[in-house]
């Protein structure tokens, strides 16, 4: 058994010249002429192996045949190492060399019932890097499609594999190569893109998983754990919204910069200054660059299509403004996807990615007790958000904004601790928490597109009058929620903590 170290990096088929005119690249042994990879990968009826994460493939490499199995990969940030079994293949598997008792045993069970599922058919390049004595990484550059059925999908990605060296040097390369070409880490290999396209499953914006934390984590290690997800969430919105227009992959990709900015927050008594101090501010400026999309996708769907002119006013009244509206919105659209394809943003997952690999803490760290950290960071963000309740200007939208980003944290802080208590009363008490911000929401998106229609009718005075109508609707709706949501607040944030250890 060998195990495989790769860091994997998607990139645009037209993107691949650049690379390969990268001083790095040119610089580096190229291995043999390119070659044509036919992968045929196996599975019974029913997906077992699929379901065991457990992938049998054969590869025919010129006239040479190989049969591999691979099991499941623990992969963060593109960076992944799994166990793996190649030998050589003819006509029928042979699973006799797999050291594993479990995994053998397994494949022997099942070895009649297995049977082809999808294939991947790609030219690779191979070009051995050396940018040190101590450090030998394989270059794979990988162009050609995946076919299930009727169903194909392409293939345009870069694998650099660790040979010699450690896994902070397969993020140094990459950094170095993302310098001048857009690349972006995934964590999706070959056979789960064709497992996904046999199954037809649809490509869906990534919203954030529930913590996966536990009480014998250290701080430190809890926070990697978290961050992980948050990055992943990251990665796959990117992507998704580099070829889809939904735009709630961009949404999606702004909360993950949101719950990463709240994370490093909550856990920086155990993160180096350092690091705290560069990603709150890299976080900050990437979702900066994402420009207004979300507030006119907002303004569109929650204030404007509410407000209904009939009966009392014509049906059309809105419709200047809508049509202003959503030239803004896809002009915003494309600006953000433009910016999604520079080789920075590329380079800031890269980096934060790399940044988390090599965290490491001191012994105070790891000797920490994770669900007494949980209490005093919680008891922390719930006090500060009580401050800023009692001193809020209930008529100043900036002051509800603000104590609308204090409830969002410590709804973030409940999120993330969550696998540390028990109880139903920590569940109510979120539940509450995103009602509150949920209502908060509501009135910070209609301060908002109030001074945007405002702003648009000082320009253009067409939209004088559809602009006051919208406000106008939305005042008593406004005035209620106020109203509500300082009650809703009030009780959250004055009774007893509800938190207390799982047994």
């Amino acid at each position: 058994m060998s195990t495989e170290t790769e860091l994997k990096l998607a990139l645009a088929p037209d993107a691949i010249r650049a690379l390969r005119r990268h001083p790095l690249v040119t610089g580096a042994e190229k291995l043999g002429n390119a070659q044509t990879l036919i992968n045929t990968y196996f599975d019974t009826a029913e997906l077992t192996l699929h379901k065991a994460r457990i992938a049998v493939r054969t590869r025919k490499q010129g006239n040479t045949w190989l049969q591999t199995i691979k099991c499941a990969a623990n992969s963060a940030g593109g960076l992944s190492s799994r166990p793996e079994w190649e030998q050589p293949y003819s006509a029928e598997f042979d699973f006799s060399q797999i050291d594993a008792p479990p995994v053998r045993k397994r494949l022997e069970a099942l070895a009649g019932e297995i049977q082809p599922v999808f294939t991947t058919t790609f030219k690779r390049e191979t070009r051995r890097l050396t940018p040190s004595p101590e450090v030998e990484v394989l270059m794979m550059i990988d162009q050609g499609q995946i076919d299930a059925g009727e169903r194909q999908a392409p293939i345009s990605e870069v694998e650099l594999e660790l040979v010699r060296g450690n896994a902070q040097d397969l993020f140094s390369i990459a950094g170095t190569l993302a310098e001048r070409v857009a690349l972006m880490p995934t964590d999706r290999s070959k056979a789960e893109r064709g497992y996904r396209l046999f199954l037809d499953t649809p490509d869906a914006p990534r919203q954030a998983a529930k913590s996966a934390i536990h009480a014998k984590q250290s701080p430190l290690d809890a926070f990697r754990t978290l961050a992980f997800d948050s990055l992943q969430q990251w990665q796959e919105n990117t992507l998704g919204a580099l070829v889809h227009d939904d735009p709630e992959y961009v949404h999606q990709l702004r909360v993950a910069l949101r719950r990463l900015r709240s994370l490093i927050r909550l856990f920086g008594p155990v993160l180096p200054d350092t690091f705290a101090e560069r990603w709150t501010e890299v976080l900050r400026d990437t979702a900066a660059d994402l420009g207004d999309t979300r507030n006119i996708d907002v303004l569109l769907s929650d204030i404007l299509d509410p407000a209904e002119p009939e009966p009392l006013m014509g049906a059309t009244l809105t419709d200047p403004l809508r049509a202003h509206a959503l030239a803004l919105r896809d002009a915003a659209r494309s600006d953000a996807q433009t910016r999604l394809t520079h080789a920075d943003h590329g380079q800031r997952i890269l980096g934060f990615a790399a940044d988390i690999h090599q965290l490491n803490g001191d012994a105070l760290n790891a000797a920490a007790d994770l669900t007494a950290f949980a209490r005093l960071q919680l008891a922390t963000l719930r006090k500060r958000a009580r401050k800023r309740f009692t001193t809020a200007d209930i008529l100043d939208p900036d002051q509800l904004h603000d104590l609308r980003v204090s409830l969002k944290q410590l709804r973030y802080g409940i999120e993330f601790f969550r696998p540390l208590f028990g109880g139903k009363d920590v569940k109510q008490y979120l539940a509450g928490v995103r009602q509150a911000q949920a209502d908060l929401g509501y009135l910070n998106d209609a301060a908002i597109a109030r001074s945007l229609m405002l702003d648009w009718a000082d320009r253009e005075p067409a939209l004088i009058g559809p602009a006051h109508f919208t406000i106008g609707w939305h005042a008593p709706l406004y005035a209620r929620t106020r109203r509500r949501v300082l009650l809703e607040i009030e009780a959250l944030l004055t009774g007893k903590t509800p938190w207390r250890a799982s047994r």
